[in-house]
């Protein structure tokens, strides 16, 4: 009877298990399903709206540089009529002339003036550096002595680019006694759309680039200057494939990376302008619905695991019932092991008490590294939850998201220093990677943002542009940052116009200077000794520095500190830089 009933039980549970694959599997597909069509559909509306926002750009680009080209071309229409320009041509005396060029410079805002004699020798410049030179091969001399309109001219540039002018000639007596010569400055829109994500050319109309935020792109032809470049290695080739998957078919690729491209019309000589806006933007926004969608997913998932879990439930009581007996003997035996756990016990009482001082003190040094570690994530978390919570009272829960996300990275942060401080005792090296110490220290700086509001310190940083890269765990190199910082901000309390200076440079080896201008050090023997320190009882135990030191020695290097000749303490962290380590130990 009792086998009768274990085979119904066996057959009820793979009965269960099925329905459970049943369900997976339809969750599964209803998942994927609903994830490709809203993905699909966002990636087209997100899309159209980022294109409807270049178009505007691209209005506004065009509309301001015909805007110039217009304004540029009326001077030198009014400057061929000069009488005071003729006469000096016709006369042959220009003492006065570049002064009067410059004059109207000044009022009208062009790039720069030129007048030419007839023999194309420059009389009269805005800049004076030009004055005897001979342009007579050049085209807009060539071309205003022919006819006597205003000619526009378009001439590359001998350091690359192009030089965009407006001539004319000046007549005297019915003649061409020399030709005026306008600069149009278009390449301040160039520098201007540098400055912004999109990637922007102009072309002629016979289709060469002429105006590009891309140097290389300038005087090539614009189906040469967008050639597509293959992605380096298969891993990138892979990496591309993947980012561009859920996506529609992008109009090029600039620099390998898939873009938008919007073109309009420049109502001037057939010219076209042209942008390109990278897909990040869209991609972003679709993930982060595509996120909240596959998390209702999971959560459905979780609420029918749990009603099947109800029902299994039910038959594991049976189960509880037959296991009574089994129950009774495991009492047996933990009372047994009770018995024997009582005399280990008592035996381990002498142990504890013989070791009791040197527990404290382990117990004491710990409790306050972990202290002294959290207080950061914890300030920083209190700040970014007050933040949230005004947020969401003026109902803006995306930028209440961010800081929720920021809690979160925090709190991975203190998961990993909590597991820093356990391996500290075992010299980890397994966390090592290639780090930016100016990443490090922008990393730094963000923990120590809730101190910093607190009080007003001048901060200045001297940073290299160029990466300083050193092998070490990142979370480690921005403890011992945070806790120099530390250290910089408690001495200059007192201190009237307290400021902080941060030099990093890279040479032989990286060093990273914290420098104070507070009361100073007045014992540098002790200062990297544990439990020193010169603060008030319950302001700190004098762990900080020692465990900056160690951390230090860890990653290859070493902690130093001085008294500047000025006053204020230095604190100089030396880290061997990548490639430096390998040519020492050789």
């Amino acid at each position: 009877m009792q086998d009768n009933d274990l085979q119904d039980e066996a057959e009820a549970g793979r009965a269960i298990s099925w329905r459970v694959k049943l369900v997976v599997v339809l969750l599964v597909l209803m998942a994927s399903g609903v994830v490709l069509v809203t993905n699909r559909w966002l990636s087209e509306r997100f899309t159209e709206t980022t294109r409807n926002r270049a178009e505007l750009r691209l209005a506004l680009y065009s509309g301001n540089m015909v805007s110039e080209l217009q304004r540029t071309s009326v001077v030198p229409l009014l400057l061929s009529g000069d009488p005071a320009l003729a006469d000096a041509l016709q006369g042959g005396n220009f003492s006065g002339t570049s002064q009067k060029l410059i004059r109207v410079q000044s009022e009208i805002g062009v790039a720069s003036i030129v007048l030419l004699d007839a023999d194309g020798r420059t009389v009269g410049a805005t800049n004076r550096n030009l004055l005897g030179t001979n342009h007579r091969g050049s085209a807009y001399f060539v071309d205003a002595k022919r006819t006597k309109d205003t000619v526009f001219t378009a001439q590359k540039r001998e350091g690359g680019g192009f030089e965009f002018t407006y001539s004319r000639s000046v007549e005297v007596d019915g003649k061409p006694a020399g030709v005026i010569v306008v600069a149009v400055d278009l390449m301040k829109y160039e520098r201007a759309w540098s400055g912004l994500q999109d990637a922007v050319l102009v072309t002629d109309s016979e289709g060469t680039v002429i105006l590009a935020t891309e140097p290389r792109w300038r005087g090539l032809p614009m189906a040469e200057a967008l050639a597509a470049r293959d992605v380096s290695g298969a891993l990138g080739r892979a990496l591309q494939a993947t980012a561009d998957w859920a996506q529609n078919p992008p109009d090029a690729y600039v620099r390998g990376e898939a873009v938008m491209k919007t073109e309009a019309r420049v109502p001037f000589r057939g010219w076209r302008m042209m942008t390109f806006t990278a897909y990040d933007s869209v991609r972003e926004r679709v993930n982060g619905i595509l996120a909240l969608e596959i998390m209702g997913f999971a959560i459905l998932m979780a609420g029918a695991f749990y009603a099947l879990s109800r029902k299994a439930w039910s038959q594991t009581i049976s189960f509880q019932r037959e296991s009574a007996e089994l129950r009774l003997l495991n009492a047996r035996l933990q009372r047994e092991i009770a018995e024997r756990e009582k005399v280990q016990k008592d035996l381990a009482v002498a142990e504890l008490t013989l070791a009791q001082s040197s527990k404290l003190a382990a117990l004491g040094e710990m409790s306050a590294a972990v202290s002294h570690e959290l207080n950061q994530p914890l300030a920083a978390m209190k700040t970014y939850l007050a933040g949230a919570r005004l947020l969401l009272q003026r109902k803006r829960p995306e930028e209440a998201l961010s800081s929720f996300q920021r809690i979160d990275d925090l709190i991975e942060r203190m998961g990993a220093i909590t597991r820093q401080l356990k391996s500290y005792a075992r010299k980890g090296g397994e966390a090592f990677e290639p780090v930016d110490l100016r990443q490090a220290l922008s990393g730094a700086l963000s923990m120590m943002e809730p101190q910093l509001k607190l009080r007003v310190v001048k901060i200045t940083r001297t940073l290299p542009r160029q990466p300083v890269m050193v092998m070490a765990d990142r979370i480690r190199l921005e403890q011992v940052i945070i806790n120099l910082l530390r250290n910089a901000l408690d001495a200059t309390r007192d201190t009237v116009d307290p400021q902080i200076d941060l030099l990093l440079s890279s040479g032989e080896v990286a060093m990273l200077a914290v420098r104070d201008n507070g009361h100073g050090i007045t014992d540098l023997d002790n200062l990297f000794e544990p439990f020193y320190t010169t603060k008030k009882p319950g302001e700190g135990v004098g762990l900080g520095l020692a465990i900056s030191s160690g951390i230090v020695t860890d990653l290859g290097g070493r902690l130093t500190a001085r008294n500047a000749e000025k006053g204020g303490a230095v604190f100089e962290m030396q880290l061997p830089l990548i490639g430096k380590e390998i040519e020492a130990a050789e």
